[in-house]
């Protein structure tokens, strides 16, 4: 069976951007390498060659990957709701500290923590999925549980 990606519609513009860049001038910044590395020499004892060569292997595979995303991507609509989800916006107090935060669960490719967008991935979305405004996701981490007060979903 082949893994969906849920990604949001600007996530897969995103997605869709990264690999085009990809392909058009990160393969031809390493098609210069291996044409310039060509001209030093034996090919044979010519480093630049070979670290050419593995980087181009390094970037075809990173387009493999890409494209694996992109041919099974999924978007979702985050349309909003009373349940956390994929999408969701969540206002949380954390119970300890009475620290207020607000994250949007995203794709793991949206994902960056320093702008509140969360992978669903993570074990601290995965705790919070399914509460509602008034329920407590208890996370795991490395210093014990932490527990969560769900104050809005949107």
């Amino acid at each position: 069976m082949t893994e969906s990606y849920e990604m949001t519609a600007e996530g897969l513009a995103a997605l869709q951007e990264q690999v085009h860049e990809l392909e058009t001038k990160g393969r031809a910044d390493i098609a210069a390498q291996i044409k310039t590395a060509r001209d030093f020499g034996d090919l044979k004892e010519n480093a630049e060659y070979h670290a050419a060569k593995e980087a181009q292997g390094h970037l075809e595979t990173r387009i493999a990957r890409l494209r694996e995303r992109l041919n099974h991507a999924v978007v979702v609509d985050p349309t909003g709701g009373s349940v956390v989800a994929f999408g969701s916006s969540v206002e949380l107090v954390d119970e300890a500290t009475g620290k207020r935060k607000r994250y949007t669960l995203v794709s793991s490719l949206d994902a960056d923590a320093t702008k509140g967008r969360l992978s669903m991935d993570s074990p601290f979305a995965q705790a919070l999925r399914g509460c509602r405004a008034g329920d407590v996701a208890t996370v795991e981490t490395p210093r014990g549980p932490r527990r969560w007060r769900v104050v809005e979903v949107s």
